[in-house]
């Protein structure tokens, strides 16, 4: 190419756009109170330039402005310095590219090249036949995240920037990326302490999940702003009072709550957006004279602040002593203003402040001033990964379930007898606790005391408890254990345990039916031992063996006459002896949906599928989300070709944007033409019943009077099933009901609602 060809008006005007956003990035970095290596950082860039010239992404922009605004996003947002910024920049290079990883190690060292490797996608199936790429690729990212935090902090920086530019990306690769987002981005980013980046990863991902639901919690906030301004005027001059006679160096805040928050309250409690009352907060950030002092000076603050207004005798919130896993330290209340309204009030620290806000990189900044934060909470996640990752034959799918409930999970603090803390997820059980104590005492757990009272290993525990494990001599792992543990250490060790067991018990059945065979003239092969593993209706010859050495299937003359062809059906009694073995026949396979695999191959995945109902007469609506018409939703196509239909935030479908991505279809109903279709649906109601007398319990004969004079209203509707219960005057109860659309369930929840006695009517999930 002729290098002195003058540059079109469209190429000097992504010149000067990519000058810009380097010159950009190198003024914040060199405003930033790291070493100005803007050498590495000037080459890293002009590398990157060179690799990528001439792409373009689907926007239309060139290309590397993505990895200058994802170094932006380190270097601004996130406060790394000229390592990760150079491998944000380069993080594309390897996986787009022909440069290689050694390419990258030359010129820029190994530290640069390992975060740009583990930032790279996985190119083959690594890591077992169920696993996707999707799964392969985080779990590569954690493995190279335990020895270097940054990968994540890079890869979390390019999930940001990709969300920002969603919107010119297809609807069936905006739900896989959302998708992956709320299951593992977010929730990583606030593992970590980047409270705004965690925020603005889900509002982004509410806003292209459910752009009406969206649009409507904005127009909700716009509407009450006026009320809130109202209430901080009125609840904070007093406060300021206070603080400006106590002399304190400080500024007040108001923190609203997120759209996205907001709507996932409203959701998991089944209200409406005016009963949400903590969408208003007040922060209280101070300067202290002392930073040996500040703890004290944050209950000092809040004695102060009780003296003028009531506080909430349950919301109280200490993270001071014992912060949150993520560093976060603050106190927490709410009070009651003089206009009858609860207000929480945050006080915090300008470095707590700093800390909740920014996360990780925001501890480098205090972490030499006597601060109480150390580097052992983030060792200690960190090592936590490790100990999941440990187990030797992980199912990459399962491991995604896993890291979100033992990482992203709420904590809980126990104690030892010897008054030691020990953290665990919410949901743990003594026998995870006894794991986290040490291998040897899991392995040998038959029980605990918990608070001095008797309990099963299974008992799940709850914050404060003090455990004292009981063990037996010998080491009792069963397989049901599995089932009684949530943390990833305890399963991974069970799970070993498990397999050295089934390891021993095979190679016992291996010598029992070498010998068998032999004494009958059979020489042992693979072959025979499969026919006999198909004779008895094992899945897999392991499991067969398996099975021979636990001795709950001995070896018989049918066997043998089974291999000289004078047999078909093998002997059954011995499973009517052993009822508890695992290794059964295979069940009859389960009804298929009425979706056609041909129908389903044939479907254009890169379009919006309409849902008419000959597309649904082919498809399956999924049990655990109940869609109707008028829901926003998505297709699924499961691995045996059949088209599932899901609500986008069904927990089904997360899990499925965030493991199969690849197999996520747009949908959207055809609400164009008319249909004489029904979907069944849930509503759960609640209110009060006069006539039910105090203290006693009936079946809200009045109310049900009431409900079926305004379902006679809507005689399209199919009642299926009614049913409510009264106690001390108050009901509560359901309805099945199939009825059209989403408009259908407005009209009939505005009407029942409309009923004196009714309180609340919702549509709930699951019919």
């Amino acid at each position: 190419m002729d290098q002195t060809r003058p540059l079109t008006p469209q190429e000097q005007q992504d010149e000067a756009k990519i000058q810009a956003a380097f010159q950009r990035l190198l003024d914040t970095y060199l405003a930033s109170p790291h070493r100005k290596k803007t050498d590495i950082i000037t080459r890293a860039f002009h590398f990157a330039k060179a690799a990528h010239k001439g792409v373009r992404r689907r926007s239309g922009e060139p290309y590397i402005l993505h990895p200058l605004a994802v170094a932006q996003i380190i270097c601004g947002e996130i406060g790394l310095g000229s390592t990760s910024i150079c491998a944000a920049l380069l993080h594309d290079v390897v996986e787009d590219t022909d440069y290689t990883r050694e390419d990258v190690a030359n010129l820029f060292g190994e530290k640069v090249a390992n975060i740009v490797e583990g930032v790279t996608k996985v190119s083959g199936g690594l890591l077992g036949d169920r696993a996707s790429m999707q799964a392969e690729t985080f779990k590569k990212i954690l493995l190279t995240m335990s020895d270097d935090i940054r990968v994540i902090l890079v890869k979390i920086a390019d999930r940001l920037h990709n969300m920002r530019t969603l919107s010119s990306m297809l609807p069936s690769k905006q739900y896989k990326i959302v998708g992956e987002t709320l299951y593992i981005f977010a929730p990583l980013a606030d593992r970590l302490g980047l409270n705004r980046i965690k925020t603005e990863l889900e509002d982004l991902s509410f806003k292209y999940e459910h752009p009406d639901d969206y649009q409507l919690m904005l127009d909700n906030l716009k509407r009450s702003e006026m009320e809130r301004d109202d209430a901080i005027n009125d609840f904070t001059p007093a406060i300021r009072e206070a603080l400006d006679r106590m002399d304190v160096d400080y500024e007040l805040k108001a923190r609203i709550k997120s759209p996205y928050s907001i709507w996932q309250k409203m959701q998991r409690k089944n209200i409406p957006f005016e009963e949400v009352y903590d969408i208003l907060a007040i922060r209280i950030i101070f300067r202290p004279r002392d930073r040996q002092q500040e703890i004290d000076e944050c209950y000092r603050i809040y004695a102060a602040l009780t003296q003028i207004y009531k506080p909430h005798p349950s919301r109280f919130r200490d993270w001071l002593s014992t912060p949150k896993a993520n560093g976060y330290q603050a106190l927490h209340n709410t009070f009651m203003s003089h206009q009858g309204k609860w207000i929480e009030v945050q006080i915090r620290s300008d470095r707590m402040d700093d800390i909740a806000e920014g996360g990780f990189a925001a501890h480098w900044k205090y972490k030499d001033k006597n601060a109480a934060y150390d580097e052992h909470e983030l060792d200690t996640w960190i090592n936590s990964i490790k100990e999941i990752l440990d187990d030797p034959q992980p199912d990459t799918l399962d491991l995604l379930d896993t890291i979100k409930l033992n990482l992203f999970a709420r904590e809980l603090n126990v104690f030892t007898p010897k008054g030691e803390i020990i953290t665990l997820p919410q949901g743990a059980t003594v026998l995870d606790f006894a794991f986290a104590i040490h291998t040897m005492i899991g392995s040998h757990c038959i029980g605990a005391k918990v608070n001095h009272h008797l309990v099963p290993m299974s008992h799940r525990l709850t914050s404060g408890d003090q455990i004292e494990i009981l063990t037996s001599q010998t080491p009792t792992i069963r397989t049901e254990w599995l089932s009684y543990v949530t943390t990833g250490k305890a399963k991974g060790k069970i799970a070993a345990a498990l397999r050295r067991t089934a390891r021993e018990r095979q190679k016992q059945g291996e010598d029992l039916l070498n010998d068998f065979l032999r004494k009958h003239d059979f020489e042992p092969t693979a072959a025979l031992i499969n026919k006999l593993k198909d004779f008895h209706h094992f899945d897999t010859p392991a499991a067969f063996l398996q099975a021979l050495g636990e001795g709950a299937l001995t070896l018989s003359p049918l066997d043998l006459a089974y291999l000289r062809g004078k047999s078909t059906q093998p002997s059954r009694g011995w499973r009517r002896f052993v009822p508890f073995l695992k290794a059964q026949p295979l069940p009859a396979p389960q009804q298929l949906p009425t979706a056609t695999t041909d129908f389903v191959k044939q479907l254009n995945r890169k379009e919006t599928l309409l849902l008419t109902d000959a597309v649904l007469e082919q498809s399956v609506c999924c049990p655990h989300c109940n869609p109707i018409c008028g829901d926003e939703v998505m297709g699924y196509i499961t691995p045996r070709h059949t088209l599932e239909i899901h609500r986008r935030d069904c927990p089904l479908a997360l899990k499925h944007k965030t493991r199969d991505g690849n197999n996520i279809i747009a949908a959207q109903w055809d609400t164009a033409r008319s249909t004489v279709r029904t979907f069944e649906t849930n509503i759960y109601l609640e209110g009060v019943d006069a006539k039910t007398p105090i203290g006693n319990e009936g079946s809200a004969q009045g109310v049900l009077r009431s409900i079926t004079d305004i379902l006679t209203e809507f005689p399209d509707f199919d009642l299926r099933a009614i049913s409510l219960t009264a106690h001390d005057g108050i009901f509560q109860g359901n309805l099945i009901i199939a009825l059209h659309n989403t408009d259908d369930v407005r009209r009939l929840t505005a009407h029942l609602t409309a009923i004196p006695q009714v309180s609340k009517a919702v549509r709930l999930a699951t019919p």
